[in-house]
């Protein structure tokens, strides 16, 4: 692990360098702003004690700057018991926490052996979660650019949107980017919007006083307070009001709220998730959003891509939705027969992923002996017309790749067009045709493909592939 120490007192870093005796770890200091800068971009950083004094420079932020550079990064403050209030502060950028001076060696040496027995614990934890987003968001490679961005912003306390159609799963990855963050253990708050009283907007989101309106019969916390320390996801964010995108803009600037009717000032660490489903730049040109509210929002911007733009995430979130239902309803799902899988897979999803969850909640309930058929789905995947295999399979990307989708179809094993196969079976096929194809060339069969490499290995793993 690498530390760094930077404190403008060159003789306190002489003392800590003397004094340093945590092994496995290389100590980094620096006692001044431009060789703090020139660190972060030259050594990866894992650990950071950085003195008060030093965490601006020219205008950019130390934390923010680190952090760019190593997400998963922890940032300790050193200051004075002066400045603790200011300590407390750049909490709300992504420090961890602050120790006030003088802090003896031991004790640095005990605060960054915590955070490394923390980051070995993590690792099999992060393993887990980085399987379950690729099996459950996608594998094509608009999924994977979201999912990177995603494990780079998750740890920051930076603003994010989300843009989708409904249904999407603009909740779902908000509530991801939570959970991979330092808050994980924090609330997460979320609202709709546009399911608020226009009237009620303010006192619900920034709390009120007692009397302060009719009906304000005693004093109220807002969910900014109720979300304090963690993150709040507000949902369908076009449809605030401008007053309130005025106090919520303020907020964004300071961190600071003020109950309605109450003139005490609330300092809050909330981070801010928005999530919409309109054209924030039409609102803008229409004047009925703020645009300098916007630009403070989309400091990262994640497009969730429909349902039947990603498809072959369908029968994980089948299998997840099942999970889900069985509990609930108390019945075992055994099978999907052939001509349900088809309907699954071939339906285009205008409600996305929250239809399909509809829709496995259909079909457990009428399911009979183990089995979801066909006639358990709702009608308009029963009445749909049933496209025909070759419609699942990806068009052909270069030459080596047959032209005709007919014979791609035989390629990968269907020499009776009336045959239909599991989709896992497809799987297993097509990823042996392209095996085949690239003559046992993972590299490119997997980029090919449209996946990780990683993915690749796991799959070759689950199909008992052996390369």
């Amino acid at each position: 692990m690498n530390v760094l120490l930077a404190d403008a007192d060159r003789r306190g870093i002489d003392h800590v360098t003397s004094t340093w005796s945590l092994p496995d770890v290389s100590l980094f200091t620096v006692s001044n702003s431009t060789a703090l800068f020139n660190t972060i971009e030259e050594h990866p950083i894992d650990f950071a004690f950085v003195d008060i004094s030093l965490l601006l420079h020219k205008d950019v932020d130390v934390i923010s700057f680190l952090k760019s550079h190593n997400p998963d990064a922890e940032v300790v403050i050193l200051c004075e018991q002066s400045s603790a209030k200011d300590a407390e502060k750049a909490l709300s950028h992504g420090a961890a926490s602050y120790l006030v001076k003088p802090v003896e060696v031991r004790t640095l040496e005990d605060v960054a052996k915590k955070y490394l027995q923390g980051l070995e614990h993590s690792s099999d934890y992060r393993e887990l979660q980085n399987h379950l987003l690729e099996n459950l968001l996608g594998n094509t490679p608009e999924m994977q650019k979201i999912l990177r961005l995603l494990r780079k912003v998750a740890p920051t306390t930076s603003s994010v949107l989300i843009t989708g159609e409904s249904g999407s799963g603009k909740e779902f990855l908000a509530r991801i980017v939570h959970r991979l963050s330092k808050r994980a253990n924090e609330p997460f708050v979320a609202v709709n919007c546009s399911a608020i009283p226009e009237n009620l907007v303010e006192s619900e989101l920034f709390g009120s006083k007692k009397g302060s309106f009719t009906g304000a019969t005693s004093d109220k916390k807002g969910l900014f307070e109720e979300a304090n320390g963690g993150t709040l996801f507000l949902d369908e964010i076009g449809e605030l009001s401008q007053a309130t995108q005025v106090k919520l803009l303020r907020f964004l600037q300071s961190h600071e709220t003020r109950r309605v009717g109450e003139t005490e000032t609330r300092y809050l660490d909330v981070r801010i998730i928005a999530a919409t489903n309109a054209d924030l730049a039409d609102a803008m040109v229409k004047k009925t959003f703020r645009e300098d509210l916007y630009y403070r929002l989309n400091t990262f911007h994640l497009n969730v891509p429909p349902l039947r733009d990603r498809r072959s995430t369908i029968p994980n979130l089948v299998k997840y939705f099942i999970l889900k239902f069985e509990k609930e309803q108390h019945k075992v799902i055994h099978k999907i027969d052939d001509a349900a899988q088809v309907a699954l897979a071939t339906y285009n999803y205008p409600g996305n992923v929250r239809e399909l969850e509809n829709i496995i909640e259909h079909a457990l309930v009428l399911s009979e002996n183990g089995t979801i058929r066909l006639e358990d789905l709702p009608e308009e995947l029963t009445q749909q017309p049933i496209h025909p295999i070759k419609d699942l399979l990806p068009a052909p990307k270069t030459s080596h790749v047959r032209e005709d989708a007919a014979s791609e179809v035989k390629a990968i094993g269907y020499g009776n067009p009336d045959e239909i196969i599991t989709l896992d079976e497809l799987e297993k096929r097509h990823i042996l045709h392209a095996l085949d194809v690239c003559k046992g060339n993972k590299t490119e069969v997997a980029e090919r493909l449209g996946i990780s490499r990683a993915t690749l290995w796991r799959k070759l793993k689950d199909h008992k592939i052996e390369i």
